[in-house]
């Protein structure tokens, strides 16, 4: 008696759990927002890209709001958020009425060091100039007494300079000096020798203390700074000792649109050079 052949069975393939329509418009909706965002960085990144070429060099005039409207086929409202996003970045500036300006590129002192202000304006091949404002004796106030160590009502030097870039007033330096390390501050003629690079130069220190801070300038600083008090500064406060003495406190005032503060260092801590 002959066997029969045996039968084989193929289970069907196992269907699909999610419709290749519905996967399709899943992808659709989540594309959606990132569509969304990349409106107004189109709008950014062309112009971020013309500058990094040096297309459009610090000082030139963009296209207007209307024009890239135009152009990018987008709305007023996200090519303002692009223009206002590149205003906070430093990248361009906004003048009411006039039109959007490639910024100018703002000079950067490191936080490190004791930065010498004026060999770093003259190495950028700019004109350096400090006016020497004021060099008085006077009484410590409470926040002045606390950074020197000393009583509250006690003699201390304050200086008052304006450092300038091109005739611009890059920094206001609000200083002062502990009598006791530097008796002879008052008596320099810092016509010649701004505080600064006097103190770095006659009076040895072993620490630095630097604090930075975003402030807005009162009015007599803005118009010693020859700006409006409405825009914010930077703030850079150094303290110096010498042994464990103070030597010096100075607040320097620092027009945001025209400074930047900053560092490149190796991990043991060491500012690279260059």
């Amino acid at each position: 008696m002959s066997a029969r052949p045996s039968r084989r069975t193929t289970a069907a393939a196992p269907r699909s759990a999610t419709p290749a329509k519905a996967v399709a418009v899943a992808v659709a909706s989540a594309a959606a927002p990132a569509q969304a965002m990349a409106l107004y960085e189109q709008v950014k990144d062309h112009i971020a890209r013309k500058i990094q070429e040096g297309i459009w060099r610090a000082g030139d005039r963009l296209p207007s709001e209307s024009e890239l409207v135009t152009q990018f086929g987008i709305s007023r409202m996200t090519v303002n958020r692009a223009l206002r996003e590149l205003v906070e970045q430093g990248r361009i500036v906004r003048v009411a009425g006039v039109g959007s300006f490639v910024a100018e590129d703002k000079p950067q002192s490191t936080l490190l060091q004791i930065a010498n202000l004026a060999s770093e304006i003259r190495q950028r091949g700019h004109d350096y100039r400090c006016d020497v404002l004021t060099v008085e004796r006077t009484s410590a106030t409470l926040e002045v007494a606390a950074a020197l160590d000393l009583r509250t009502g006690e003699s201390v030097f304050h200086s008052l300079c304006i450092h300038r870039e091109d005739g611009l007033p890059v920094q206001l330096e609000d200083r002062h000096v502990n009598p006791r390390q530097v008796p002879q501050f008052a008596a320099q003629d810092f016509t010649q020798l701004q505080p600064s690079e006097y103190l770095v130069r006659n009076v040895p220190f072993d620490q630095i203390e630097h604090v930075v801070d975003a402030v807005m300038p009162t009015a007599e600083q803005a118009a010693l700074l020859e700006m409006s008090p409405q825009e914010p500064c930077l703030l850079l406060t150094r303290r110096t000792w010498s042994r464990g003495v103070p030597i010096t406190v100075v607040r320097c005032l620092h027009p945001a649109t025209r400074y930047r503060l900053g560092s490149r260092f190796r991990a043991d801590g060491n500012p690279v050079a260059g």
